[in-house]
């Protein structure tokens, strides 16, 4: 594919297979380019990962290439929130230390990180901010330029946006094959000059051996929206000493690998459930509580309580409440695969599939569709009439 500018200065038909996140920034990112935009997916609307998570951009705790991709997209989150209508704000995130080596980490971070992205909190300054018990608080670690948006209004809001701008929407349209220039769908064939396929962990069904030459794998969580008696509201999204196992900017830091022989010895049931104990407060009063995490191939409907009961047990725990009242559970589902956190390929000319290969697909959608989309399309030409934002 050439990344000659002139080549794709003409006005072209981009097609993109999947409306989730990941599939509406690539829209998002070729319409504000001046090309013709067509969106398919097999549902009737946002239904997927973008609509089952925290609803939590967390940028910071992010590495290399995925650090990158958040930064970027940071900007048009912020950007279409305010075009497309949904309700987000730059909360930041708070951490809570309750060990010695908890705290460890987050002072290492806070060091290896430009000043102004992590600030160390002490213990009366974690209690001051957060509606934590005080029992064992080492102190905390703020992150502020992580953001928030409604997880369920975020993803639809902006579909509905980008259609207002002329983007085409074709939804129950399922895409079944592919060759140079057609994209087959179960309503017939749809010509395009380049196909990017965002469809997560779908890419198995489109492209099997793709995705079992990566490893693909689905991941299936226990999650729940409540809401707890607190002494007072809580202000940001919380992460605990369970999230520095999770975020691949956490990996190198020298006491991560306390912490984690800490929790194995102290905690076997969050290790046997792969706990993320963590909390994002909603707009009308309500937290989100998550996360385990189940990795097979397939995502069996059925879910045990053990790990709804074990992300129970830990929140009253951690805030000091007897009584949570649980409004719902789902099981969400993303695209996992071991060692990676993306995969990107061309499986045939002038189709690129992007799939986020871990749980950060709303920290770094958008950004990583810019990249991808620049790579193809080449830049923004800088005329309003190419721009979203006229």
């Amino acid at each position: 594919m050439s990344n000659n500018i002139a080549e794709h200065s003409r006005r072209q038909h981009i097609v993109v297979v999947g409306a989730g996140i990941v599939g509406l920034g690539h829209a998002y990112h070729a319409h504000r380019r001046g090309h013709r935009v067509t969106v398919i997916d097999h549902a009737d609307g946002v239904i997927g990962s973008s609509v089952q998570n925290f609803g939590h951009a967390c940028i910071t705790a992010q590495s290399g290439r995925a650090l990158g991709y958040a930064q970027e997209g940071r900007r048009h989150w912020l950007d279409l929130v305010e075009k497309a209508g949904f309700w987000g704000r730059a909360s930041g995130t708070t951490m809570v230390a309750r060990a010695d080596d908890e705290l460890a980490v987050m002072a290492e971070f806070a060091a290896s990180r430009p000043q102004g992205e992590a600030a160390l909190l002490g213990r009366e300054e974690v209690l001051r901010r957060i509606p934590v018990d005080g029992a064992g608080v080492r102190g905390g670690l703020y992150l502020p330029n992580d953001l928030q948006v409604d997880p369920r209004a975020a993803a639809p809001s902006i579909a509905q946006y980008l259609e207002s701008r002329g983007v085409e929407f074709r939804w129950r349209t399922a895409a079944h094959g592919f060759e140079p220039g057609v994209v087959h769908t179960s309503r017939g064939p749809l010509l395009a000059d380049e196909v990017f396929v965002a469809v997560n962990y779908d890419v198995d069904r489109l492209f099997p051996e793709l995705a079992e030459g990566g490893g693909l794998l689905r991941c299936r969580l226990h999650m729940m929206k409540a809401h707890l008696p607190l002494r007072f509201t809580l202000p940001t999204p919380l992460f605990t000493g369970w999230s520095l196992l999770r975020y691949s900017g956490f990996e190198d830091m020298p006491s991560v690998g306390a912490v984690a022989e800490r929790l194995r010895s102290e905690s076997p049931g969050g290790i046997a459930v792969d706990l993320h104990q963590m909390y994002t407060p909603q707009p009308d009063g309500s937290i989100l509580i998550g996360d385990t995490h189940y990795r097979d191939i397939s995502a069996p409907p059925f879910q045990t309580e053990e790990g709804f009961d074990i992300l129970l047990e830990a929140t009253r725990e951690l805030f000091g409440v007897d009584r949570i009242d649980v409004q719902e559970r789902w099981q969400g589902v993303y695209s996992s695969a071991p060692g990676s956190e993306f995969l990107f390929a061309e499986p045939v000319d002038g189709v690129h599939v992007a799939t986020v290969t871990t749980g950060i697909g709303m920290t770094t959608g958008l950004g990583l569709a810019e990249e991808r989309v620049a790579r193809v399309l080449g830049p923004v030409a800088a005329t309003p009439e190419t721009s979203l934002a006229r």
